[in-house]
């Protein structure tokens, strides 16, 4: 299992789950998204993106120009469990990071889930203007319950047991034993249904 750029061909591909897990699909651009692949089969097990918004340029010149959202997690049904949507992420703060941003923020009723990786909640206040806008549109429709997160890119960690699922991630039927399966290890999105997940629409 490895994690990659998606590919201008998978865009029905991405827009379909998108759609059949009531993801964001908000100024879709496939170049946003990483896919996560199944080495032997070639079987796609989830996907997530990275949003880039831009702030107002009236503001001094010691604050940043663009800000980062981590948006749009899915992983496939039969994929669940297995650490993929922890190794999604991961990948896209690294490249959050390598792009020059310092915080990655994400707006979602989830932060359970994204607080195991070091994400914390912030004040409204502390929000960049862009993103104040979009956890308002969340709030008054997909996820009422939406909060604000951040996470200082230095700061990100990756559980060693999801970090170990991942190495040994393979297709199964859909049916989990509940015993040592948990929101954390795949990402549960409770914003329009208990099967779905997705860290910042």
């Amino acid at each position: 299992m490895y994690v990659r750029d998606a590919k201008n061909r998978e865009e029905v591909w991405l827009l379909d789950h998108i759609e059949s897990m009531g993801l964001d699909e908000t100024s879709f651009r496939s170049r946003d998204y990483v896919v996560a692949i199944d080495e032997e089969s070639g079987e796609k097990a989830g996907f997530a993106r990275i949003r880039v918004h831009k702030i107002d340029d009236d503001q001094s010149d010691d604050k940043p120009d663009e800000c980062c959202e981590l948006t749009s997690i899915g992983v496939l049904e039969t994929w669940r469990g297995q650490g993929v949507g922890a190794h999604i992420i991961e990948r896209l703060v690294e490249y959050a990071g390598d792009d020059g941003f310092e915080t990655v923020y994400a707006l979602t009723s989830e932060s359970a889930y994204l607080r195991q990786f070091g994400f914390e909640r912030i004040d409204e206040s502390a929000l960049p203007e862009p993103l104040v806008d979009r956890l308002e549109q969340k709030r008054a429709g997909i996820d009422p319950e939406a909060v604000p997160l951040a996470l200082a890119v230095e700061s990100f960690e990756l559980p060693n047991r999801l970090r170990e699922a991942f190495k040994r991630a393979s297709e199964h039927d859909g049916s989990t034993d509940s015993s040592t399966e948990s929101p954390e290890d795949f990402g549960i999105d409770s914003e329009s249904a208990t099967y779905k997940y997705d860290t910042g629409r």
